[in-house]
C-alpha cells in the first residue's frame, strides 16, 4: 500500500470537521487537495470511506472502521515526533505546570520540593485553575502539562494519564438542618440550597441535584461557605479530611445519591509537544506517588 500520513490526516480532518472544506481550512490547503487526498487514499485501500450521495459525506462501516485505525497511527506518529525533538532539544530550561486548585496539596508540594532538589536550574512555573482552564491552557502551549480531575472528553490533541480516582462525601455544616439527617433523601436535600463547582470558563459546571443552587469555581471556597451554614455541598474526600476543615463539617451518608461520586485525576499534556527529561521525570514520579498511595 502506498497511502501516506498526509492522506489520513485529510481523512481524520474531514471526519472530525464535517466537511471536506472544513477539514481543507484546518489544514490551509485547497478544498481539491484534501478532495483528491480522499480519493487517492480510497484508491489505495480498495474500498470507499465515505458516501457521497448526501449534501455532505457521510462514513462508510469501512469508513468508520478506518477511522479508528488512523487516528490510532497519527497520534502514534505524534508521539514518534515528540521523543526525536525531545532527543535534539535536551533538558528542559523552563516548564510550566497547570494545576487544578482541588488537587491532594500535600501530595503536590512534597513532590514539588523534590522537583527543586533535583533540577536546581530549572524556572517552574505553577498555575491554579479548574478542568477546562487547564485542558485549554496545555492545548494552546500555555502549559508544559495540566494535573486535572477528568469531567468530560478532552481534545484529541491532548492524551491524558490517569493517576487515580477520589471519592466525593456529602457535608454539611454541624449546625445546618440537614445535620441532623444521617442518611438524607433527595427530597431532603433539596429543601436546601446546594453548592456546585464549576469551571472558571463557564464552559462546563457539575449538575445540580437541588433546584436551589449557587455556582462557584473553588472546592475550598464552597466548603468554607458550607462551614458557615449557607448550603451543602459534594467536595472531593481530601478537600474535606484536610486539617484545615476536619473539625469545623459534618460528613452525611450519599447512600441516597444515585449519582456517580467518584472522580477521576490525571495528567494531560499534547501528543505533538516534545517533552524532556524534567516532564518524563515528573510523570514518573506522579504516577508513583499515586499508586503509593501518598495523597494524604
Amino acid at each position: 500500500m502506498n497511502w501516506t500520513l498526509a492522506q489520513l490526516e485529510a481523512f481524520v480532518l474531514s471526519v472530525n470537521h464535517g466537511s471536506f472544506s472544513a477539514a481543507a481550512r484546518k489544514l490551509g490547503r485547497a478544498q481539491s487537495r484534501v478532495s483528491t487526498a480522499i480519493a487517492n487514499l480510497e484508491a489505495d485501500l480498495g474500498f470507499e470511506l465515505f458516501d457521497r450521495t448526501a449534501k455532505l459525506p457521510v462514513l462508510t462501516q469501512h469508513g468508520k472502521d478506518m477511522y479508528i485505525e488512523a487516528q490510532a497511527v497519527l497520534e502514534q506518529c505524534q508521539r514518534l515526533q515528540s521523543r526525536a525533538m525531545t532527543v535534539t532539544t535536551g533538558e528542559e530550561i523552563v516548564l510550566t505546570v497547570a494545576m487544578d486548585e482541588a488537587v491532594p496539596i500535600n501530595a503536590f508540594e512534597s513532590l514539588f520540593e523534590r522537583v527543586a532538589e533535583r533540577f536546581p536550574l530549572l524556572k517552574l512555573t505553577i498555575k491554579n485553575g479548574s478542568q477546562d482552564d487547564i485542558a485549554q491552557w496545555v492545548d494552546e502551549g500555555k502549559a508544559d502539562i495540566g494535573i486535572l480531575f477528568y469531567v468530560k472528553s478532552l481534545s484529541d490533541s491532548l492524551e491524558f494519564m490517569s493517576i487515580g480516582q477520589f471519592c466525593h462525601s456529602l457535608i454539611v455544616s454541624p449546625k445546618h438542618p440537614l445535620s441532623a439527617i444521617e442518611s438524607p433523601t433527595i427530597e431532603q436535600l433539596n429543601q436546601y440550597r446546594q453548592l456546585v463547582i464549576r469551571d472558571r470558563i463557564g464552559n462546563s459546571q457539575s449538575k445540580a441535584l437541588s433546584a436551589n443552587h449557587w455556582y462557584i469555581d473553588s472546592y475550598y471556597y464552597i466548603t468554607a461557605l458550607v462551614i458557615r451554614g449557607i448550603g451543602w455541598a459534594l467536595v472531593p474526600e481530601h478537600v474535606v479530611n484536610s486539617e484545615w476543615y476536619t473539625n469545623d463539617v459534618m460528613k452525611l451518608s450519599t447512600d441516597n445519591i444515585p449519582d456517580p461520586l467518584l472522580v477521576e485525576m490525571g495528567v494531560v499534556n499534547r501528543r505533538d509537544r516534545a517533552y524532556g527529561p524534567v516532564m518524563e521525570w515528573l510523570f514518573l514520579e506522579i504516577e508513583s506517588m499515586f499508586k503509593n498511595r501518598l495523597i494524604n
